[in-house]
């Protein structure tokens, strides 16, 4: 861990930005949050670049400019020129997957004409590799203990990773409603204009619209986001504050508000996709946006069973993940997914054997093991009633694996 390599070939690069760069980090809601700038800063006209990670189908959906995925030609000459600056160096520094793509896409986008730059932080903060770029707005979404092995085990430890994000008298927002004093502290130390959710901007709502107040500024009659899921509210909420403190540089119209949120689409966050038996796409993969999922679920009225399609990371707190689920799922259809870092099946069926859930499959619940996302999704249709709903969530390929199957079968 360390950002002394990239930099190294960031510098041959001569890379730099002279538009806004905004950056986003947190536990939960960092995709979420950077598709709601996305969709506001395009529908105000600007020209956008986007940074995305991970991918669920195809690598291109880490590079979106004006709203597009880059295709591969374009991609390749930056691949190209990050190779070329790599080599040319004495000693020349290894990268990782994500250092690599990260400096391709973010050359690409310095070359691109660019009004504005989004980037989603991978892992953590102040060691991650979008980190080489200087923010003009940071944003961080949410805190809560995830990758504990590299970025701390206490709320305080992770707070402090993901301010590193921060930069000296630039804008920093936090959208979580409890900030960690360490990440106040930081930001006060490096004179950061920090707006922190519930003192320096909050919002309010009832079912059929919500309103936003912040430092000389409100919103009111916004329109719930095309983002279904508990915590939309709070992401958009930060999204608001960091337009109202780059005011200058980046003028937004309410309208461009509404119609940005209007029109968001991102895959795999509460995806309720169209259809019976109703199936819901979440790439929840903690505890804190398992919790986040059953809120969501408990919201959607009745329905007579549930089927979870379920697979996991084995470096995760897997039963802190299925914890929120148990009262909610009927079926545990526990899956392989197609990478070294993952749990397999049976260690996930065993978790949920120890939590109390029946492992024989009988007629009102159970659970049972697949080798892959598509075997399970398959199983599931077959046995659903059209009143009944399949949650697909974990990891990104277990999302994944479903949506390149159902592809398949359009196809």
């Amino acid at each position: 861990m360390g950002l002394e390599r990239i930099n190294r070939v960031k510098a041959a690069l001569g890379l730099h930005f002279d538009c806004p760069v905004i950056t986003v980090a947190g536990t939960n809601g960092k995709g979420s949050t950077c598709a709601f700038l996305e969709s506001i800063l395009l529908a105000s006209g600007y020209r956008v670049g986007c940074h995305m990670s991970p991918h669920l189908l195809n690598f291109n959906e880490r590079a979106r400019v004006n709203g597009e995925e880059v295709i591969d030609e374009v991609l390749l000459e930056h691949f190209a020129a990050v190779e070329k600056a790599r080599v040319s160096l004495v000693d020349a520094p290894t990268l990782t997957y994500f250092e690599f793509t990260t400096l391709a896409i973010m050359h690409l986008f310095s070359k691109s004409h660019l009004d504005a730059v989004v980037l989603e932080v991978g892992m953590g903060g102040r060691l991650d590799a979008v980190n080489i770029v200087d923010a003009d707005c940071a944003i961080i979404t949410s805190i809560d203990i995830d990758h504990a092995d590299f970025l701390g085990d206490t709320r305080e430890a992770i707070g402090l990773e993901k301010a590193g994000i921060f930069r000296p008298g630039q804008i920093a927002i936090c959208g979580d409603p409890l900030p960690p004093q360490s990440l106040i502290d930081y930001a006060q130390k490096l004179g950061c204009d920090l707006w922190l959710h519930g003192r320096d901007y909050n919002f309010q709502g009832d079912k059929q619209q919500w309103g936003w107040a912040g430092r000389q500024k409100r919103f009111s009659g916004l329109g719930y986001p095309a983002l279904r899921g508990a915590n939309q509210i709070l992401n958009a909420s930060a999204v608001i504050a960091a337009l109202m403190a780059l005011h200058q540089r980046l003028p937004v119209s309410a309208q461009d508000i509404r119609n940005g949120f209007a029109l968001v689409e991102l895959p795999g966050r509460f995806q309720v996709l169209p259809g019976q038996p109703t199936v819901i796409l979440d790439v929840a993969h903690n505890p804190h946006a398992a919790s986040t999922l059953a809120q969501g679920l408990d919201k959607m009225g009745y329905h007579p069973y549930t089927y979870a399609i379920f697979g996991a990371m084995s470096d995760k707190d897997v039963e802190g993940v299925i914890k929120p689920l148990l009262e909610i799922v009927d079926f545990w259809y526990c899956v392989d997914l197609p990478t070294p870092r993952a749990s397999n099946a049976i260690a996930l069926a065993q978790k949920l054997e120890g939590m109390g859930i029946p492992v024989k499959n009988g007629a009102d619940g159970g659970i049972e093991c697949f080798p892959d996302p598509a075997a399970a999704y398959q199983k599931a249709i077959s046995k659903a009633g059209e009143g009944d709903r399949i949650v697909v969530f974990g990891s990104f390929y277990t999302v994944a694996g479903v949506m390149a199957y159902r592809n398949n079968q359009a196809h």
